[in-house]
């Protein structure tokens, strides 16, 4: 079974050392020099020069000079994991068994962007790692594998990022060998039951201390390491916070926004319900008892 990968985040190059370790005939690999949009961007170059894998450098996989560097190799089929484009005709249906594609989600619900931090944000308590056919839609293909994930409360994009990428490589492990046997069991998605997140913002990642303080932290955790950080503006500057902790016993009848104490672990913010411990910050702020933000 010869394979191309497509990949250009942390995931991806996780998935194509677990791949070459196996020893799967990777014929070829596409990935990107640099990203605008993933903040966990990796080229994968290295990894593929190393086990003497060609590689091509590409910023869109569906223009005609990678569709043509593509079908050299006369891929069986091809792995597309952690691609921020939508794969188009006809590099759909060029390899005879498929583009397999992977969204860390439960399909069909969820489908759309940014799976992970919306799962935080939202305060979900599991989600799912999730192999599928590609199609023409997106995330909307027959599902190859499903494993669901628990997410537990003391949980951020780094922890949640970790624990599903061990899922998913336990997952190809499983997997692989049956596509190789041709055996590919195909679970069609009910359409149904689908919903797709948007994509986010910048203005998706302000703190608004009108908040439920629970909702701050998810909204922090969410967006942390490796991603880009939620954030508030402070006298004309820019604020990242990375690590928070959600007081409930605070006084009612003081206004959102209020330093209710700062020393040594943290700015305490009064929210709209509760208040919000300011564990971790970039750059270092001096805030007084009293203040504002």
């Amino acid at each position: 079974m010869k394979v191309i990968f497509i990949g250009g985040v942390r995931f991806s190059a996780c998935a194509l050392q677990e791949l070459i370790a196996m020893q799967v005939n990777i014929v070829g690999v596409c990935t990107a020099a640099q990203s605008s949009v993933n903040s966990d961007h990796v080229n994968l170059s290295s990894i593929a020069e190393e086990s003497r894998i060609p590689v091509k450098l590409t910023t869109n996989i569906n223009d005609v000079e990678t569709l043509a560097w593509i079908s050299r190799f006369n891929p069986d089929i091809i792995f597309c994991f952690g691609w921020s484009q939508i794969i188009k005709q006809p590099l759909l249906s060029l390899p005879p068994m498929g583009i397999v594609g992977y969204h860390p989600a439960a399909l069909p619900s969820n489908r759309g962007r940014h799976p992970l931090i919306w799962a935080l944000v939202l305060g979900l308590t599991e989600t799912a790692s999730t192999f599928f056919f590609m199609d023409e839609g997106a995330d909307s293909g027959d599902i190859l594998d499903q494993r669901t994930v628990a997410i537990q409360q003391s949980d951020d994009a780094e922890s949640l990022y970790k624990r599903i990428t061990e899922v998913a490589i336990s997952q190809i492990r499983d997997y692989v060998p049956r596509l190789t046997a041709r055996k590919n069991d195909r679970h069609p998605q009910d359409h149904q039951q689908a919903n797709a997140w948007r994509k986010r913002g910048v203005t998706d990642g302000i703190i608004d201390w009108r908040m439920a303080a629970v909702s701050i932290h998810n909204l922090v955790r969410g967006l942390t390491r490796p991603y880009v950080g939620a954030h508030f503006v402070h006298q004309d500057n820019i604020f990242k916070v990375w690590r928070t902790e959600v007081v409930d016993s605070v006084p009612l009848n003081i206004e959102p926004g209020k330093i209710l104490a700062a020393d040594s672990d943290g700015p305490l913010v009064k929210t709209g319900i509760g208040a919000i411990r300011l564990c971790e910050i970039s750059p270092k702020i001096d805030l007084c008892a009293g203040e504002y933000l």
